[in-house]
């Protein structure tokens, strides 16, 4: 068996849908979609219902835009939108964050899939950038993610609260598994802020992740470590563990760049 992973289809555009089409099937292997699969339930049930006719089995974490709700339009917000989405996963049997982290036989060897639900708390900034002045340093350079308007941290006071109580969560849940087992971390925020640079626009990197989860990957052994977000696909090495962004991107970001939609589906500790 051999394990691959895919982020940020944002399936709301219509040629990201049809260029799914063309991806292989893998029947005996595992998916993991790393979040920003589509901010509609009607598409994200079109990737459940086309990828689990090509893969075993589907491992799913969410990114921002499947959170985000639109004032006027969504009847649920923050974490119950969040639940809402773990129930729409258990209707296809995707595993999610709130399951068992599944320990599975690689080609390559035995690991413990450990799908991660952080989000990010604006501390990706240089030292001297107060927290309280995240937002405008980044302003000033003319980004503002749209997060600040869609998503919904409800019940939480803050994006930021409702981060921190993420991260006390799973680090709890992580500090008592038993098993030595390597593990392949799957966030859809990076878990790093240097693997979370955005060239073009530096100063998005507020809302990429948290300073909190900088040695997650050797703190919990492990052999990969999987994101998106900033739609900049590449693999590197961190303390000799794979860091893969994963991300398929908008149609404006592939279209005539990559020869075949198949090539952005990236194999995990390929042996």
């Amino acid at each position: 068996m051999r394990l691959f992973a895919l982020s940020d289809l944002h399936l709301g555009h219509r040629a990201n849908r049809e260029a799914i089409a063309e991806i292989a099937a893998r029947p005996d292997d595992w998916l993991i979609l790393a979040g920003d699969v589509a901010e509609k339930n009607e598409h994200i049930r079109f990737a459940f219902e086309h990828f689990a006719e090509k893969f075993a089995q589907l491992v799913w974490v969410p990114g921002n835009h499947e959170l985000w709700t639109r004032p006027g339009t969504a009847t649920v917000r923050g974490v119950a939108r969040y639940e809402e989405l773990i129930a729409l996963c258990r209707e296809y049997g995707v595993l999610t964050p709130e399951d068992d982290y599944p320990v599975i036989e690689l080609e390559s060897g035995t690991v413990r899939i450990c799908p991660l639900f952080m989000l990010y708390d604006y501390s990706f900034r240089p030292p001297e950038i107060a927290f309280e002045d995240a937002i405008d340093w980044a302003r000033q350079s003319g980004v503002l993610c749209s997060d600040e308007f869609f998503l919904s941290p409800h019940p939480y006071a803050s994006r930021t609260e409702w981060c921190h109580a993420r991260y006390a969560a799973t680090r709890t849940r992580l500090d008592t598994l038993t098993g030595n087992y390597p593990t392949v971390l799957v966030n859809h925020w990076p878990l790093r802020e240097d693997v979370a640079s955005t060239p073009r626009i530096p100063r998005f990197s507020v809302w990429c992740g948290t300073r909190l989860t900088d040695d997650w990957h050797w703190r919990y052994r492990a052999k990969a470590v999987i994101s998106g977000h900033i739609h900049i696909p590449s693999s590197r090495c961190v303390d000799g563990v794979a860091f893969e962004e994963v991300s398929f991107g908008y149609p404006k970001q592939w279209q005539g760049r990559r020869p075949h939609p198949d090539m952005a589906v990236r194999e995990v500790l390929a042996s």
